[in-house]
């Protein structure tokens, strides 16, 4: 694939991007190094190499759910700033549009 001025013109203008005279060679030299070490990788041979859909072998290794205890709501209040004795108290941080 050759990486010239109306492909990378092409590709700022699907992406909504400007560049310069000088930014369009940085980019036509990094594409041109994109797709070469690309080329490269299609020269391995993957014959009877199946393709990885994972990064491990390990399927669903989630725990079971377990009820566990939990802290009163006098513990979960006493460190906080401020509250009803039920809930924190928050500053209001919604404000009326007017």
């Amino acid at each position: 694939m050759e990486v010239n001025d109306a492909l990378v013109q092409n590709l700022a203008n699907l992406a909504r991007l400007q560049f310069n005279e000088q930014e369009k060679e940085i980019i036509k030299k990094d594409l041109q190094r994109m797709i070469h070490f690309v080329d490269k990788l299609n020269e391995v041979n993957t014959e009877g190499v199946e393709p990885l859909l994972h990064m491990t072998d390990a399927i669903n290794i989630l725990r079971e759910d377990q009820v566990k205890g939990s802290i009163t709501r006098e513990e979960a209040l006493k460190n906080a700033p401020d509250s009803d004795g039920t809930f924190f108290k928050v500053p209001k941080v919604i404000k009326k549009q007017e």
